[in-house]
C-alpha cells in the first residue's frame, strides 16, 4: 500500500497510541476474561513515554495514513544469552495493531514488513512474536507473513 507511510513513533502520537492500546487489549480480554481485565491497556503514558525515549531497544514504529496515526508496531531488542544455547539478537514485536476501522486494507503488512526491513537492517538474527489462541485473525496474518511456530506455549488453569 504504497499511501502508508511509516515512520518512528513520537510522544505527539501518545493518544492515539493509547486508543489503539485500548483496541488490542479488548480483544484480549473478549477472549480470555480470566486473564485481562475490560477497559485497561497495556501501558500507561509515562510508560509509552519510557519506551518511545528508548528507540535502540524498544523501536516503535507507527502508520500514518492521510495525516492519522492507523496503526502501530511495538518492537524489542532481545538478546539470547543462555550459557547453552546460540548468543542471537532477535526483534521481538510486542504488539502490532492496525484501528478496527481500517483493517483489511493491507496496512498490518506493511507494518509488518517494515519492522522486518529494519531487524535485516540491523543485524538482527531473527524476528519473533506471540500470538494469544484467543485471536485466530491475527494467527491467520502472521502465517501469511511467512512466519512459522518457533515453540508452543500451553497452560493449565486451576
Amino acid at each position: 500500500m504504497s499511501d502508508i507511510l511509516i515512520r518512528p513513533a513520537a510522544e505527539s502520537d501518545i493518544p492515539r497510541l493509547e486508543a489503539l492500546l485500548y483496541q488490542v487489549h479488548g480483544l484480549h480480554a473478549e477472549g480470555r476474561p480470566d486473564l485481562f481485565i475490560p477497559g485497561c491497556k497495556k501501558y500507561t503514558a509515562d510508560q509509552l513515554r519510557g519506551l518511545l525515549a528508548d528507540t535502540v531497544n524498544t523501536p516503535i514504529f507507527a502508520a500514518i495514513l492521510d495525516s492519522e496515526l492507523v496503526g502501530y508496531c511495538f518492537c524489542v531488542r532481545q538478546v539470547q544469552s543462555a550459557a547453552s544455547m546460540q548468543k542471537i539478537s532477535t526483534l521481538y514485536i510486542d504488539d502490532l495493531c492496525v484501528d478496527a476501522a481500517m483493517r483489511g486494507r493491507g496496512i498490518g503488512k506493511v507494518l509488518y514488513d517494515y519492522a522486518v526491513d529494519y531487524a535485516r537492517e540491523n543485524g538482527f538474527y531473527n524476528l519473533t512474536l506471540n500470538v494469544w489462541a484467543c485471536n485466530p485473525s491475527a494467527m491467520r496474518f502472521y502465517e501469511k507473513c511467512g512466519l512459522a511456530v518457533q515453540k508452543v506455549g500451553m497452560e493449565l488453569v486451576l
